[in-house]
């Protein structure tokens, strides 16, 4: 059986960098010809991916996997945590729903078979690939929940993985927290880091250097790099916290003004992001109904919680300021999977899969009606889109529980081999779909983005970007500042070592 190499990416705290870091080594150990997995073991995402076998993942995984040049598998996040509510979670193991837990439920219940689980999905994945690039969750130092943790230090141990230790500078106190989180871990554990990385530094270099040798004699580990903090990444982010940076006001910058509702248990956000490579579109996230105004376009994106959502944007008067941009015939509006949802006449839920509350009317927009069911969809698929006096070819994924009907004449937005999706207005002004990732096909959003200028007597714009090659140019970028600012043989040398022998 072949002998996988892994290396462990833990962070002082969330969002310190560790899915980039992890990505880069996917993209570094694919160029250098071995075969290349991801592997998280336990992660927390409202961003999912679907794999080619209709199996959901973090979307983290799956991104990281296409870095490695490798299908996504189940195997490469075995467990994912998607929260429904602020105590309640959906568990799904292995690519499909398992159960709703709640937070002390989950921990106290589930530990056991999340570890065997674990066990069964890194084996599967270290009889295949040579190099398996590990992230951890959060911080090794959480010492209230690292007797039943199933995703840092343990992970370590059960794979016998070098662990690199990243923090974040530009928050500030990276030495403290470094040391901090070191000085936490227990003996063995501390042994096991091979050395720290610095991420997403700015300025001079020289000014940094008496900080990092102090620190190198002070705790025993090098400094393996210090990466710099790396502008336009155009690498999908995992985490919604991310958002609180967009504008949320339009700010004129652009000709084609694009407000996505930030609904609270927002799911796949990244489906709005192609736009943020369109020179002619600004791209902002709202959160309170008077910052709406009158946008071009207006984004119903997907969420967990669709009906909590709903009754959240009614309350606030985002549905009462929607209905009067479609009355008024302002804004195209797009729904996405719970986005759709919501633009039709109600959603129900008899088998309380996402919420206790029984159903909420919708917009209206369209007759149709939504009732979560008990099983998931999740499906790569593909189709012809229809927009205006065009049909295009489009594919996309599917991730929802609810099961929507027509009520009445509707216009189809996509035709699939299995029937059809969605709805279409006459008019094209309203859209409604359940495919995640459709602006991600460069055709139909060049003529989606025309439809909008044609409404401003703006010119059309054909030459957009290929949202495959900013993907495929933005991880060998990430690669390539790695190997300039990381000691990789080092790194190299240390998995090597790890795996020789037993480490203790």
């Amino acid at each position: 059986m072949n002998k996988a190499l892994p290396i462990m990416i833990q962070g002082t705290h969330s969002d310190a960098g560790k899915s980039v870091i992890a990505t880069g080594f996917c993209r570094i150990f694919a160029q250098d010809g071995y075969r290349t997995a991801p592997f998280k073991s336990q992660n927390m995402s409202l961003n999912s991916y679907i794999t080619v076998d209709g199996k959901e993942i973090g979307r983290a995984q799956g991104v990281q996997a296409e870095a490695a040049r490798t299908v996504a598998t189940a195997d490469m996040n075995p467990i994912l945590i998607k929260p429904v509510s602020d105590h309640t979670s959906q568990i799904v193991v292995n690519g499909k729903p398992y159960q709703n837990y709640k937070a002390a439920a989950y921990r106290q219940e589930f530990f056991e078979l999340g570890l065997q689980v674990i066990k069964e999905a890194y084996h599967h994945l270290a009889s295949t690939y040579e190099r398996i690039v590990i992230e951890g969750a959060g911080s090794p130092a959480e010492i209230n929940l690292n007797d039943r943790e199933l995703v840092n230090m343990r992970i370590a141990r059960l794979t016998n993985a070098p662990v690199i230790l990243v923090g974040d500078i530009d928050r500030g106190g990276v030495f403290a927290s470094l040391v901090g989180t070191l000085q936490l871990l227990e003996p063995e554990d501390r042994d096991r880091v091979i050395g720290v990385v610095i991420n997403k530094f700015r300025g001079d270099i020289s000014l940094l250097e008496p900080g990092l040798r102090w620190f190198e004699e002070y705790t025993g580990k090098p400094v393996l790099g210090v990466v710099p903090y790396i502008s336009n990444l155009n690498i999908e982010a995992e985490d919604a916290v991310i958002l609180d940076a967009f504008p949320r006001t339009n700010e004129k910058t652009s000709e084609i003004d694009i407000a996505v509702i930030h609904v609270p248990h927002i799911s796949n956000f990244t489906d709005v992001d192609p736009f943020l490579y369109e020179k002619d579109c600004h791209v902002r996230y709202v959160k309170e109904a008077n910052e709406l105004r009158e946008p071009d376009v207006v984004i119903l994106p997907g969420t967990k919680n669709t009906i909590e959502d709903l009754l959240l944007l009614r309350k606030s008067g985002f549905v009462d300021a929607i209905e009067k941009l479609y009355r008024a015939k302002k804004s195209v509006i797009v729904g996405i999977c719970g986005g759709y949802q919501m633009l039709g006449r109600e959603i129900s839920d008899p088998y309380h899969v996402e919420t206790s509350i029984g159903s909420a009317n919708g917009f209206g927009f369209f007759p149709i009606r939504t009732a979560m069911m008990k099983e998931k969809r999740t499906t790569l698929t593909t189709g012809m889109a229809h927009l205006a006096d065009c049909n295009m070819p489009v594919e996309g994924y599917e991730i929802h529980m609810g099961t929507t009907s027509y009520e009445g004449d509707v216009s189809p937005f996509i035709t699939t081999e299995e029937g059809v999706d969605g709805c279409i207005s006459q008019d094209s002004l309203l859209i409604g779909t359940y495919f995640h990732g459709i602006f991600h096909n460069d055709e139909f959003r060049t003529a989606f983005l025309n439809l909008i200028r044609k409404r401003k007597g703006l010119p059309a714009i054909y030459e957009r970007p290929s949202m495959k090659n900013i993907r495929e140019e933005a991880f060998d970028r990430l690669a390539d500042c790695l190997r300039k600012h990381v000691d990789i043989e080092c790194i190299y040398r240390e998995m090597e070592r790890f795996q020789s022998k037993s480490f203790f």
